[in-house]
């Protein structure tokens, strides 16, 4: 009975918690839903100028408390639907209002 619980703990634990990545609220516009921008910058293979590229994630949001323009963390979570696989875990910075 210990050694199930043992490799069900190890197994838990090797599977962590999945990707977190930080990015910027692009669009609000949907219900519990926000479009996030991560941008990275890495250098070009070949003439290694520093390259910034853009990737956006369709995120839930819960509490419907983003704003276009916040800095939120978001994390990988289970399929929510067709294109939706990641949750906002905290919002780190707002946006001024007008």
């Amino acid at each position: 009975m210990m050694a199930a619980e043992e490799a069900v703990t190890s197994v838990a634990d090797h599977r962590g918690r999945g990707r977190e990545e930080v990015g910027v609220v692009m669009s609000d516009k949907m219900d519990k839903t926000v479009v996030v921008a991560v941008e990275r910058a890495s250098p070009h293979p070949l003439y290694r100028k520093v390259v910034r590229v853009r990737r956006t994630f369709v995120a839930h949001d819960e509490e419907n408390d983003c704003r276009a323009g916040d800095r939120v963390r978001i994390a990988e979570c289970r399929p929510m639907s067709r294109r939706k696989r990641w949750r906002v875990v905290e919002v780190m910075q707002r946006a001024p209002r007008a």
